[in-house]
């Protein structure tokens, strides 16, 4: 019995000194996120299919084309991007780099890569499979993660929301 809780205190040991450093995922200044899906077919057209999935939320922009932004709808900081993981899960993310922490310099997905990345410092985030974590670059250099946003179910009958 001593000599397991000898090796289990042993492995924690390793494990929290070999760990990765933490994620630093709150560098992008906090901004109002408010996205909203009325019916599941307006889901259908402007949310994510499945798994590997993509779309790009900013009021800015006007993207998607022919969603229906109302007064009450925010992007973020840099415009959302919208993912479906690699299980089909909705998730969400601010599309501004965390390195450059500038609005105006947004995370692309690179369709070889599958990575959203960054167009000035060139920092990789996998956000299909670990959630925005930084695999690349400067970020992953610092640990500075994509900011997050919640993906759920919304009030008052709507399909899906992403707030923050």
């Amino acid at each position: 019995m001593h000599r397991l809780l000898a090796l289990l205190a042993s492995a924690a040991l390793l494990l929290t000194s070999t760990a990765c450093h933490t994620l630093d995922d709150d560098r992008i200044p906090p901004a109002a996120v408010n996205i909203a899906f009325a019916t599941v077919a307006e889901w259908n057209v402007y949310g994510v299919s499945g798994a590997m999935d993509y779309r790009v939320f900013s009021r800015e922009e006007r993207l998607p084309a022919g969603y229906p932004f109302l007064a009450t709808t925010h992007t973020g900081y840099g415009g959302v991007l919208l993912v479906g993981d690699v299980l089909g899960n909705p998730r969400a993310f601010d599309r501004a780099c965390p390195v450059e922490c500038r609005s105006n310099v947004r995370v692309a997905i690179d369709s070889k890569t599958n990575h959203a990345v960054c167009p000035v410092c060139h920092s990789e985030y996998d956000v299909f499979s670990l959630g925005g974590h930084p695999v690349a670059g400067e970020a992953a250099r610092k640990g500075y993660g994509l900011r997050p946003y919640r993906v759920g179910p919304g009030r008052s009958g709507t399909y899906m929301l992403i707030s923050y």
